[in-house]
């Protein structure tokens, strides 16, 4: 999620109490925040509670962003974070609703595409993942879904270079095994 420079003059300013600044900054983000969120979920209903949720939660707390990092890079995480919590709601949700019926089983193909039904995989085993080794997950998150560089990941996380490309490196074997295990390989 690249922001221009205006944008992040915004944040600063809306981080220092600007309500102005942070109306504008967050009309400014939304739209990227929506293609962010809709490349984690795969439903863009889904996509847009998600969003909505991380507007919210940049409103709420800018004043929490110190402006040592870009806040791309904080937005990115706010962004990734909230996709998951919506992500958990919603499967909550239908555990709940279909507990008279038929428990929740793995997308049915014939509804689901299979870049949706691979997308439902991977948050399930983020989810695992950050349940056993939350470190890691945290590393992936920042790598592979915020795109940040290694440097930036290692940064965020207040770690030495090696010790983030190690975590990802975990991370990522982690996470093929569960993909493996629910596609059989």
């Amino acid at each position: 999620m690249a922001l221009d420079e205006t944008t992040e003059d915004l944040a600063r300013s809306a981080a220092q109490g600007d309500h102005r600044a942070l109306g504008e900054l967050l009309r400014r983000i939304e739209p990227a925040v929506l293609r962010h969120c809709g490349r984690i979920l795969p439903f863009r209903q889904d996509a847009e509670e998600a969003c909505q949720d991380t507007l919210l939660a940049v409103a709420r707390n800018i004043g929490r962003f110190e402006g040592r990092a870009r806040f791309s890079t904080w937005l990115h995480i706010v962004t990734a974070n909230c996709a998951r919590t919506t992500y958990r709601s919603l499967k909550r949700r239908a555990a709940e609703q279909s507990s008279d019926e038929l428990p929740l089983q793995k997308p049915d193909v014939a509804r689901v595409s299979v870049i949706a039904g691979s997308r439902l995989d991977l948050l399930d085993a983020m989810e695992a993942l950050e349940a056993e080794k939350p470190e890691l997950a945290q590393a992936l998150v920042l790598r592979d879904i915020c795109q940040l560089d290694y440097n930036e990941v290692a940064e965020q996380l207040r770690i030495p270079l090696g010790t983030a490309k190690s975590r990802i490196h975990q991370a990522r074997k982690y996470v093929q095994g569960a993909l493996g295990d629910a596609y059989g390989f």
